[in-house]
């Protein structure tokens, strides 16, 4: 695909992870796109993780020796309708426990945290990245706002379905990766500047038409 862009002068976009960081220290969290990581290449993760870094890689020496016009997209938790049960997300996984009545799972300790981003915002994100991106850079696209741990997303949960729902911390099942990151929250001061970035859809508004449109297509209502 590099070598067609190269060929007829197009621009190339890659979708790259924010698990390219792997797990990030602390003091790189907001974590911006000049962090180099803290990734293991022969963890359990890795198979994804270097994976997308090799991409990235390949898109900054075509960017370098040939000219041509690559941008890397680095998502950070986007959500929104459209997920599926099967996807084994955090969410779809939570909207599902609630379609069956059953307590959320919560993985470790459950203060692991992450941010997430609006899929009408992050998708205005990635077209900007397409359209305005400077050749050759990376960008961070998702909300940094709020951080939150898996234990406070049950409790926004519930102030969105304003009623209380129940919850289970629980050991991590055999079938998850080790080594899941600790926190992930992006830096977008660089979207912000050179694209006109800007999140605008507030953590518990995503959440209420998330759990609508998962309220009625997964008990088949729509």
């Amino acid at each position: 695909m590099l070598e067609l862009a190269q060929e007829h002068g197009a621009r190339f976009t890659f979708f790259s992870s924010s698990e390219i960081y792997g797990d990030p220290d602390a003091k790189h969290v907001p974590t911006p796109e000049s962090y180099r990581g803290h990734v293991s290449c022969q963890g359990p993760r890795a198979c994804y993780d270097e994976s997308k870094r090799v991409g990235e890689t390949l898109c900054y020496i075509f960017h370098g020796e040939h000219g041509t016009a690559t941008n890397t997209i680095r998502p950070f938790n986007v959500f929104g309708p459209g997920m599926q049960e099967t996807d084994y997300r955090v969410l779809p996984n939570f909207a599902n426990r609630i379609k069956g009545g059953h307590p959320l799972n919560v993985y470790g300790s459950g203060n692991q945290t992450r941010t997430f981003c609006y899929i009408t915002d992050a998708m205005v994100g990635f077209l900007l990245v397409i359209l305005r991106g400077v050749p050759g850079e990376a960008y961070n696209i998702g909300n940094p706002k709020p951080e939150i741990s898996m234990v406070d997303l049950v409790n926004r949960i519930s102030d969105v379905l304003g009623k209380p729902v129940a919850h289970n911390v629980i050991e991590y099942p055999d079938s998850y990766p080790a080594d899941e990151p600790n926190r992930r929250c992006p830096d977008i001061r660089k979207a912000k500047l050179q694209l006109k970035f800007e999140p605008s859809v507030e953590l518990n508004e995503g959440l209420r038409r998330f759990l609508t449109w998962a309220d009625g297509v997964y008990t088949g209502e729509q």
